[in-house]
């Protein structure tokens, strides 16, 4: 079964607000076996909504619509509905109820317009809103089946969970849509996908797909596959996966599980200094804390988290850490000599079982031809054992800061487990 999903509003066109509706209710149709087919958003237009309306129907079973149904006049959604569906509106008795009830629990009067919010096409399902005033209204043509939902996303999660993907289910049969995804770190995704190319030849013929999605620093792989049988789904992937990571464990920091939240690198590098029982201290130059700000983002980080200290200025690094001039002198603050300094002594000062440092050029200015803008030396030391490393990650300053922070705590990850690059 195909899904479309349609957004109607200027305000998304114009960029005023983020459609997060979209990505959220794709994923709740993929966790129960429908294929979105296409997204697609438009003015608060006649033309362009019917037009919407009619390509839908070429490529889709249920075309899922939010935005538009307020009560002023540039909302225009269930006229438009009407003209499409050949009907009119009228009151629908019972949400007039909901929407008196609602002004009346605000003391306020319920005006002509608000009255306006139980207006519904003839002929259409009701779905009553338990969160606002507009309801959701579901009607079919030509064996296309539209949904249209308010676009204040509490009200329209409310009626997607509760109404209209129970009707869905209960109207067709679904096949199962199972989806995992390999979080990987410290390789592109050029050299990834050469690594592995044979071992994704072999997954088209045994009805798995995979993709690549690249970020900054990290490429996800995921895995999808879709059938009647969900544990065996489960199981297909999951044996594909086993059979990857010889090739490429050392790259591999965690898994996502479609529809949960991401696991952060610095969500699971807390876990495991948690298991551990260490406890982490930081000294960072060209990142400026914000390798501090990830770890303390995560809840619990204190039971872990000693400490960082941030001598963005050399005679800093010279004062707080011992870090010797004659280093910046020779090697200068970006070499493996500064940040290895920094480490050793950043454990000592607070007090920590293991320890990052990092010291770099994140530009725009403060390069030589030797030292281009992205040159990162990153340490990470548990006293016993200390790795140091140069990475050049590029031209843009926040990214480069961004994939510094990344690029460290994998490296610490690496280092508590033993993980050999």
């Amino acid at each position: 079964m195909n899904a479309e999903i349609l957004t109607i509003g200027n305000e998304i066109l114009i960029g005023q607000i983020i459609n997060t509706n979209s990505v959220w209710m794709a994923q709740q149709l993929n966790m129960i076996g429908v294929s979105v087919v296409h997204m697609s958003s438009v003015a608060d237009n006649r033309n362009d909504i019917i037009k919407a309306f009619e390509d839908a129907s070429n490529r889709a079973n249920i075309v899922l619509i939010t935005g538009g149904l307020g009560p002023t006049k540039d909302d225009i959604t269930k006229k438009t509905f009407c003209e499409y569906f050949e009907t009119h509106l009228v009151i629908d008795e019972d949400v007039l109820q909901d929407v008196t009830a609602i002004f009346a629990k605000k003391n306020r009067d319920l005006t002509d317009l608000n009255r306006r919010q139980a207006e519904v096409p003839q002929g259409s399902l009701v779905i009553r809103n338990k969160n606002g005033t507009a309801p959701g209204m579901w009607m079919e043509k030509n064996n296309t089946i539209y949904v249209s939902m308010p676009g204040v996303p509490y009200e329209m999660q409310a009626m997607l969970l509760n109404d209209v993907i129970p009707e869905i289910k209960k109207r067709f049969e679904l096949p199962f849509i199972h989806h995992k995804t390999i979080l990987t770190q410290g390789i592109g995704e050029s050299f990834l996908a050469e690594l592995i190319s044979d071992w994704e030849d072999a997954l088209h013929e045994k009805g798995i797909g995979l993709a690549y999605l690249p970020s900054p620093g990290m490429v996800r792989l995921r895995l999808s596959a879709n059938g009647r049988d969900e544990l065996e789904l489960i199981r297909k992937i999951d044996e594909e996966i086993e059979k990857l990571k010889p090739q490429i464990d050392k790259y591999i920091y965690g898994y996502e599980e479609y529809g949960k939240e991401q696991p952060k690198i610095e969500e699971i590098l807390g876990k495991l200094l948690l298991e551990k029982g260490l406890k982490l201290g930081l000294s960072e130059s060209c990142t400026g804390g914000y390798i501090s700000h990830l770890v303390t983002s995560i809840s619990g980080s204190s039971a872990y988290y000693n400490g960082c200290i941030v001598p963005y200025q050399n005679e800093f690094k010279n004062a707080l850490l011992k870090v010797d001039n004659s280093i910046f002198l020779e090697q200068g603050a970006v070499s493996k000599e500064c940040v290895e300094a920094m480490v050793k002594e950043t454990l000592v000062v607070l007090n920590a079982n293991v320890a990052i440092a990092v010291s770099g050029i994140a530009g725009p200015g403060g390069a030589t031809s030797e030292k281009p803008v992205g040159t990162t030396w990153i340490a990470v030391s548990d006293g016993k054992k200390t790795i140091s490393k140069k990475f050049i990650f590029g031209d843009n300053r926040l990214r480069n800061i961004h994939m510094t922070a990344t690029t460290a705590l994998n490296m610490l990850r690496k280092l508590i487990l033993n993980i050999e690059d």
